[in-house]
């Protein structure tokens, strides 16, 4: 039986909407609205356990999972949301053991989701030019143990000769111009290697669309996910009247060899 100890972490769940996500501490308590959380009462028992407030109200004591940290994560940046992540995992087969490079690392979210699946051979190589943005995505990190599992670097990629990464399975670009890093993320990717890029407007789509036929990659695909949720009730089931609704749209596409005038191109 797995059960919770002293600085275990532990996800505080009272409904859909009031969860705590926290490191246990006997000497700590939580303050919310249902009352007083004592840390110590969750010490010495099963995750999936449930305790009671002072107010008499029911929690229950759950195993954090990496979407819990994604959602409860300290926020430099907008994040990219787990109906996203998951496309993103899913379209490029991301797998144990491979590589990845993530242009703009901003809060952490998806470096915490990557690095969560290429545990414990592979490693996330992720890039960021604003070192606040890098501690905050550290600390994050930190926080959902993959830490050894990350290498950051506090550099714009547009801007280096040598790129300090080859053969990745895997590139994110998460920029407000994605396109200008393109022929860079190029050189770092193995032969039919995925990219994907996050994209706020249609706009940026188009011109990132056309980078990516000029520097020679294909299977070009841009997609966004609207996610809906139900009230599931008795009697009385409905759509919820709260959701995630558009957050980015995604581009995918694998570096390719267009053999331009009958030579292989160069990378």
């Amino acid at each position: 039986m797995d059960i919770i100890r002293q600085g275990s972490p532990v996800l505080f769940q009272y409904n859909q909407n009031k969860k705590w996500l926290v490191t246990v501490s006997g000497d700590e308590t939580l303050h919310t609205h249902i009352g007083v959380i004592r840390h110590a009462d969750a010490i010495g028992r099963p995750y999936g356990s449930r305790i009671t407030t002072n107010k008499e109200k029911y929690l229950y004591l759950l195993r954090p999972t990496t979407y819990d940290y994604i959602m409860k994560i300290q926020h430099g940046t907008q994040i990219v949301y787990p109906k996203d992540i998951g496309y993103i995992l899913a379209r490029s087969g991301l797998e144990a053991g491979q590589t990845v490079v993530e242009i703009g690392t901003g809060s952490g979210a998806l470096t915490t989701a990557l690095a969560g699946v290429i545990r414990p051979r592979g490693r996330v190589h992720t890039f960021d030019v604003d070192e606040g943005f890098i501690r905050i995505a550290e600390k994050n990190i930190r926080r959902a143990g993959l830490s050894k599992y990350v290498v950051q670097y506090t550099a714009d990629v547009r801007e280096m000769a040598e790129m300090p990464v080859s053969d990745a399975d895997l590139a994110i670009i998460d920029l407000g111009d994605p396109w200008s890093a393109v022929p860079q993320v190029r050189r770092m990717l193995r032969g039919s290697g995925s990219l994907f890029a996050v994209c706020p407007t249609m706009n940026q789509l188009e011109k990132l669309a056309a980078a990516l036929t000029e520097n020679e990659f294909t299977d070009i695909e841009c997609t966004e996910r609207i996610l809906r949720t139900i009230e599931a009730r008795e009697g009385k089931t409905r759509h919820s009247f709260h959701g995630i609704g558009h957050t980015a749209y995604l581009c995918y596409a694998r570096k390719a060899y267009f053999e331009r005038d009958g030579e292989r191109a160069a990378d």
